[in-house]
């Protein structure tokens, strides 16, 4: 399946219920049941890519098991749905490694501000050592586990209702939201702004009623939340990769016979390969499309906001939290970050 801006952009927001697979096999009552939850539109690539899998796991499990997605936090913000999906209420989860950084910390290693510079990095070390790492540490630390394949989100870029942020002075003192993660704060800190945490659900009213003056997503999120309409600058800074963990419930998985965790593993897998083509593609032809609807768009140099958490000790502070090995896998990726 192709997803375009068109479809995309069109289609945001119009439906609010849970998407089910389309298949005349969900008309029976399945033996397993399951809940799939995410923060993100109806109409974003991860929700098409999620439906689509769901209809493919029902039809190859010949209407044994049926996952139902529920988009745009209807379950529950972040952080109440973590704690669903912990307590076995939710079966799947789609997640920021940057949020599950508050229950893992390894996990928000992926998104170091300015480490990676390309995709190529990206998929290298996700589908890589430091993605096995952190998956490791998920499944030895909580009730979860992580799928193999990472979803991608795309890399972030900052907006602002104040004024274009070019350079690392311009976020001197300015109102950034951002998720409720003690990285992201300490990111934002040692920019010298003034970070608020606010779960997604909340971004929009937070924007249009001036509680913060900007936020930083990919612009697959600003478009699909429709967050230019409240956000005059985009500011290209692609500061951080962010992706998503298909998060599962050990004990709700484990539920199911050997062969049906085998045809819902590999779906999901298979579906996060689609997605991250999805993702990709559409930031990046997003930008045209902000423009016409009044987005004003300008590039920064990286390497000054590396150096700005350079002079914070950003970096080295991390590195410690993060430990040796952790922070050896990252840098096998990214090079040298102190």
């Amino acid at each position: 399946m192709t997803i375009n801006r068109r479809t995309l952009l069109a289609s945001a927001g119009a439906m609010t219920l849970p998407m089910l697979p389309a298949t005349g096999l969900a008309q029976g009552k399945a033996e397993f049941q399951l809940k799939y939850a995410n923060n993100l539109p109806v109409t974003h690539p991860m929700n098409v890519r999620a439906n689509e899998m769901a209809a493919k796991v029902l039809a190859e499990s010949k209407g044994r098991v049926e996952i139902k997605v529920f988009p745009s936090s209807q379950l529950g913000n972040d952080t109440d749905t973590l704690g669903q999906v912990r307590s076995g209420a939710v079966d799947f989860f789609t997640l920021s490694p940057l949020i599950l950084g508050n229950l893992i910390p390894s996990a928000q290693i992926s998104g170091v501000g300015f480490a990676f510079k390309d995709y190529g990095q990206v998929w290298a070390a996700m589908d890589g050592t430091l993605g096995a790492h952190v998956r490791k540490e998920i499944a030895a630390k909580s009730p979860l586990f992580a799928f193999e394949k990472i979803w991608d989100n795309g890399y972030r870029q900052m907006t602002s209702s104040a004024r274009a942020i070019t350079r690392p002075d311009d976020l001197k003192g300015m109102k950034m939201r951002v998720p409720p993660s003690p990285f992201w704060v300490s990111m934002f800190k040692a920019f010298e702004a003034s970070p608020a945490t606010i779960n997604f659900a909340e971004v929009y009213t937070a924007l249009q009623t001036k509680v913060v003056d900007g936020q930083e997503n990919p612009l697959a999120i600003i478009a699909t939340a429709k967050l230019n309409e409240v956000q005059q600058f985009c500011s290209i800074t692609n500061h951080m990769w962010d992706g998503f963990w298909f998060l599962a419930n050990k004990k709700s998985f484990e539920r199911l016979p050997a062969d049906l965790q085998e045809i819902v593993t590999r779906n999901i897998n298979a579906a996060a390969l689609l997605e991250r083509d999805d993702v990709r593609k559409l930031n990046d032809g997003l930008m045209g499309e902000l423009k016409t609807k009044g987005m004003q768009f300008n590039t920064t140099d990286a390497e000054l906001f590396r150096a700005k958490l350079r002079a914070a000790g950003f970096y080295a502070e991390w590195h410690k939290k993060f430990g040796d090995e952790a922070w050896a896998l990252l840098e096998k990726y990214t090079g040298k970050l102190v």
